[in-house]
């Protein structure tokens, strides 16, 4: 058993000797891509801070958000053919004077209106209003004479198709029901609204709608938090134009006891053609002098990186490389013990 303890031994002066020399500089380097430290932006710079932020251009649309359009004017085409859901006004001039006639009926899924216990129920859903008209003239005829009765549009059940919440799909369009389809990706709000009163316009008469955001998903930005050689974690959260680095940071509950107060923006240039903006942020001025000059104001895509501690990075890197011999020790040290025991009382008091 000596040799294979000698041998072990030589194996841990081995690691010992390889850590202790420069390799171990290497793993306290940083591993980004950016210089250590970037030329800081100054405090008159146009880059946004807490006190000095900027509006974000207009919204424009991508999925996967959520529109909220409201119908405003909905009127179809004539000749509208009523259907279930439709709101029509029916006044009776001669009806009688303790039961009139004159309000919106709505159009029931069986097609018909009720026009009260006395009255009884109309068919009128596949008619057009005129044709209503005289078909609840006919009916009343039965118990009113020459009734004089006035028949009109209220309301069209295409109000209801429309008016909602719609998510942008994948291939950038919003479902209309029955009104179809209509491409939306890359418009802002106003361009949105001019092109779904567009695509109604084919079934409604001067159609007239109002479109906002629901819920804004497609604009996010990123917080990446080194785990000190644990793996790196990644959060999405939505943005409203708000947010400086003291809110991100905030969202996350803090720093973890993983991170070093290393932090930076890493602001992606347009169409990626270059010109990334790298932007060091001064953690303790921002959280214990209340300074703003590096709490920036987050954009759209940003990513914000928190930066490990080093030394818990070495101390997890450490445990990595000895934990197996660790194990491999402890194989050794109960081989050994069991041999012992085998040696000095034999199998049978195992």
């Amino acid at each position: 058993m000596l040799p294979r303890i000698r041998s072990l031994r030589a194996i841990c002066w081995s690691v010992v000797m390889l850590i202790s020399t420069g390799g171990c500089t290497a793993f306290l380097e940083p591993r980004e891509p950016y210089p250590i430290t970037p030329p800081e932006p100054s405090p008159t710079s146009p880059v946004p801070r807490e006190l000095d932020m900027v509006s974000l251009p207009p919204y424009t649309i991508a999925p996967p958000d959520i529109l909220f359009i409201q119908a405003v004017k909905i009127v179809p085409k004539p000749p509208h053919k009523l259907e279930p859901f439709d709101a029509i006004l029916i006044r009776v001039a001669n009806a009688f004077s303790d039961q009139p006639i004159a309000d919106a009926f709505f159009i029931d899924p069986e097609g018909t209106v009720d026009l009260g216990p006395t009255y009884g129920r109309v068919k009128v859903v596949g008619l057009t209003v005129d044709e209503a008209q005289s078909e609840i003239r006919r009916h009343l005829s039965q118990l009113i004479q020459d009734p004089i009765v006035s028949v009109s549009l209220a309301a069209s059940s295409g109000a209801q198709q429309i008016s909602g919440e719609h998510l942008v799909g994948p291939d950038g369009r919003v479902n209309l029901s029955t009104y179809g389809q209509v491409y939306v990706a890359g418009m802002t709000l106003e361009e949105a609204r001019a092109a779904v009163e567009k695509q109604l316009s084919k079934f409604l008469e001067d159609p007239q709608v109002a479109v906002d955001v629901f819920a804004y998903n497609s604009k996010t930005y990123y917080v990446i938090t080194q785990g000190a050689g644990n793996g790196d974690d990644v959060a999405e959260f939505p943005i409203t134009g708000n947010e400086t680095v003291l809110d991100a940071i905030a969202q996350l509950g803090g720093l973890s006891q993983l991170s070093s107060t290393r932090i930076f923006i890493a602001r992606p240039a347009p169409n990626g053609v270059g010109g990334e903006q790298i932007l060091p942020v001064n953690w303790e001025e921002i959280s214990r002098g209340a300074s703003t000059a590096t709490n920036y104001q987050i954009m759209p895509r940003d990513r914000i990186y928190i930066s490990e501690d080093p030394y818990l990075h070495f101390t997890n890197w450490i445990f990595k490389v000895t934990q197996p011999f660790e194990r491999l020790f402890g194989f050794v040290s109960l081989g050994t013990s069991m041999g012992n025991q085998i040696k000095r009382f034999g199998l049978g008091t195992l």
